[in-house]
């Protein structure tokens, strides 16, 4: 007989094998036609760039505006400034002073503490009917726009598409398992779009269309993740959103923990702040409710669920062993026998390793698609590393995000 808490974690570990499994299933059909895009025509796009204390990054973000593979004159750059702190509004106007017929530059008069309002000032003075939205420290190839803009052309219930997020550095440890980390959801993401399920148009680089975004009232600026909101709420009024696996952008990661620490914590903070916003929608409203909602909602909190049976099953080892030990020291018999040593074989063990295996295979083929194998930064070391600590590190950003949320307590 199996007692609740094995049933739990029989639970747990279904789920595990279920999610990586169901991607897998959407791949095998798909593979062959992942890379495939609309072809579209170049029309006239806004791309605005919301800006804050990034005078190390937004030059290079800039320049890489200027050498899209795009008609010069069929493109226009808004760079809205959130009252920085340091110089980058000096090295802004620098290029505005070079190309005043293609760069604009907007000053907020507040600091608004996120990256919605700047983002929804530029779009209301965007001139053009699609508007592209990227980061200041962020660079999309040269072909990317290009490449995006035939998703918008092609369907006109398409109101929102994203690209390929791929980790810019490599300079230190943390950022090599970022990568590994960024390849893979990119991946993850393209197989969802499979299934009309993205449901996220992250900021390094996205497209709109400027009259949807308006009719939706815009980006949330209560929502630390104005990028998955958006979304959500677009799929609410029954738009669709895509996503263009070959085109890439490449976005600055955090180069120390406690500054990865920091922007994880804030990306689940938004997370949860979307479940909550819109936990009516659960098992209505199309594949908005009836999976995007359920499958984030798993992924969110599928790692805090594994995190407290560990705890559970610790706390309740560590009990039984200071017991044991002690009416043995009591009773004078042994304390420790070899076969307490040992390690049984069970079922669970076993579930658990074929799902770390499927994983691993699982980030092979991903990181193999996205050209990536090969890599010193994708060595089997730090996949390992990335799977077994990385991801496990997870559960505790969760429990921290869930507090300050709780407590109200937040910010950008």
């Amino acid at each position: 007989m199996f007692n609740f808490v094995e049933i739990i974690f029989y639970i747990y570990l279904f789920i595990g094998l279920y999610m990586t499994s169901l991607l897998v299933f959407i791949w095998i059909p798909n593979r062959k036609k992942l890379f495939h895009y609309p072809r579209g025509k170049p029309v006239p796009v806004s791309i605005v760039m919301p800006c804050y204390n990034e005078s190390a990054t937004v030059a290079q973000a800039i320049e890489s505006l200027l050498l899209l593979d795009y008609p010069k004159k069929m493109i226009e750059i808004i760079v809205v400034d959130d009252k920085s702190k340091d110089n980058s509004v000096e090295i802004v106007r620098k290029y505005v002073e070079k190309y005043p017929d293609k760069i604009k530059l907007i000053v907020n008069s507040i600091n608004s503490g996120a990256a919605a309002e700047p983002t929804n000032i530029g779009v209301m003075a965007a001139k053009y009917d699609f508007v592209a939205v990227t980061d200041a420290d962020s660079a999309p190839q040269s072909d990317a726009l290009i490449k995006m803009i035939g998703f918008l052309q092609e369907d006109q219930n398409v109101a929102a598409v994203t690209c390929s997020v791929m980790a810019k550095g490599s300079r230190t440890f943390m950022q090599k398992l970022q990568m590994i980390e960024y390849t893979i959801i990119s991946w993850s993401r393209k197989l969802l779009d499979c299934v009309d399920a993205v449901y996220v148009t992250p900021g390094p680089f996205a497209l709109y269309r400027k009259k949807t975004l308006i009719e939706v009232c815009l980006f949330d600026t209560k929502n630390l993740t104005q990028d998955i909101e958006i979304v959500w709420r677009l799929k609410s009024h029954g738009y669709i959103a895509r996503m263009c696996f070959p085109a890439r952008v490449y976005s600055e990661t955090p180069d120390k923990f406690k500054h990865w620490w920091k922007q994880r914590v804030r990306w689940n903070i938004g997370g949860t702040q979307c479940i909550f916003k819109y936990k009516s929608y659960i098992f209505k409203n199309g594949m908005l409710g009836g999976f995007i909602i359920p499958f984030f909602s798993f992924s969110l909190f599928l790692g805090l669920f594994g995190l407290g049976m560990f705890i559970y099953l610790l706390f309740k080892r560590i009990v039984i062993k200071f017991l044991v030990t002690k009416y043995s020291i009591y009773g004078g018999t042994t304390i420790i026998r070899l076969q307490d040593l040992t390690i049984n074989p069970t079922v669970l063990n076993f579930f658990g390793l074929v799902l770390f295996i499927w994983s691993f295979i699982f980030v092979l083929i991903g990181l193999s698609i996205m050209d990536m194998r090969g890599k010193k930064e994708t060595n089997v070391f730090n996949i390992l590393f990335y799977l077994l600590i990385y991801l496990s590190i997870y559960p505790f950003i969760m429990v921290t995000s869930l507090y300050k949320y709780a407590r109200g307590k937040y910010s950008w």
